[in-house]
């Protein structure tokens, strides 16, 4: 059973939501809006023009001191050391198993570090990283308080933000602290839709300024399903979906961020790993619409689907599936039960719907 409403937490732009009339829902503990005029308008609103996703309710933790980096080195399954001053970079945090414990957005900002969690894993990361500090000459920090957070994303979004900003906005996977709509804000060139676009944190007291000046300029709501099915046409991943503590990142095709020779906590147990299953996009070639837990049968054995929805903009059933590894590539024909029913689809490419690119 889900908590009462009023035990949920809600952000500071939740008097906006209601005004906006946003169909709020309980989600990892907090009161939050799953959608406003409806998911396809949402979600093509961020596809052709610009929407805004308030997710203040993602967590925040500040490292800091001498042995910030090696600690975080120690820590996160990246190179560390590769982020640059201003820059951005992902990664996942693991047991010493292998297993995601989450998947996580790190910025150096000077001589600190601003880590961005998800929220139903914010309270766990941050105690993992406190209770393993003991060695390191370093500070820990739950910062979660301090921020609210607005994701502005499309082929518009930084045009929006732009005429609001005082000075440049950061490029991809950079950062700037720049005046936004009136208060200094961390302007990021992140974001989890597949489309360009910034992230901003700002002063909780400063979000429901920040929200109405980016709906002067146009900018569109969206609520947490267009972010949902924006991210699976983007091949993006969920924790508690599509990673989780069963799974490793190299189960997930995340290898590409696991810098084994770092020494990170669960590097060793992902030395040499050789996975029976791994993660692939897929797309049904009728009709059905998949769902997470949803199995999955191929030539090669059996699998499940991890996340599945409606994709707005192909207008097919879509998702991801740990299969086989011998059934992952694309092209190859599987099989998905839904309530009963089996439905054809065949593996794809990631992403499953790609950007599309200035002419």
């Amino acid at each position: 059973m889900p908590p009462a409403v009023d035990t949920l937490r809600r952000t500071p732009l939740f008097d906006r939501h209601v005004a906006a009339g946003a169909r709020l829902v309980p989600f990892a503990g907090w009161e939050m809006p799953v959608s406003y005029e409806g998911v396809r308008s949402e979600h093509l609103a961020v596809r052709t023009a610009a929407g805004m996703f308030d997710v203040s309710h993602m967590g925040q933790v500040i490292t800091s001191g001498v042995d910030a980096e090696a600690f975080l080195q120690h820590q996160l399954s990246n190179d560390v050391t590769k982020i640059a001053t201003g820059g951005a970079q992902y990664s996942v945090l693991c047991n010493e198993d292998g297993g995601v414990i989450d998947d996580l957005f790190t910025y150096r900002l000077g001589d600190r570090f601003l880590t961005v969690t998800n929220a139903s894993n914010h309270e766990r990361d941050h105690a993992w990283l406190a209770d393993h500090a003991e060695g390191f000459d370093v500070s820990v920090e739950d910062a979660a308080d301090r921020y609210a957070m607005l994701a502005v994303q499309g082929p518009e979004a930084r045009a929006a933000v732009g005429r609001i900003a005082a000075g440049e906005l950061p490029e991809r996977m950079r950062t700037a602290t720049l005046t936004v709509a009136g208060a200094d804000c961390l302007v990021c060139g992140t974001g989890y839709t597949g489309e360009d676009g910034v992230e901003i944190l700002a002063p909780p007291d400063h979000a429901p300024e920040l929200w109405d000046a980016l709906m002067a300029e146009g900018v569109t709501p969206a609520g947490l399903a267009a972010r949902d099915t924006l991210r699976t046409e983007a091949c993006f991943h969920l924790h508690g979906n599509d990673l989780s503590l069963d799974r490793t990142p190299i189960e997930a095709g995340l290898g590409w961020c696991c810098k084994l020779d770092t020494g990170f906590i669960g590097s060793e147990a992902l030395q040499g790993a050789e996975p029976a299953q791994t993660l692939v996009p897929f797309a049904f070639t009728g009709p059905g619409i998949p769902r997470q837990g949803n199995s999955v049968h191929t030539e090669a054995g059996e699998g499940v689907v991890s996340s599945g929805t409606m994709s707005p903009c192909l207008g097919l059933g879509i998702g991801m599936a740990y299969v086989p590894v011998d059934a992952s590539e694309p092209g190859t024909p599987i099989e998905v039960d839904v309530r009963g029913k089996p439905r054809e689809a065949e593996v794809r490419a990631k992403p499953l719907y790609p950007p599309k690119k200035e002419s």
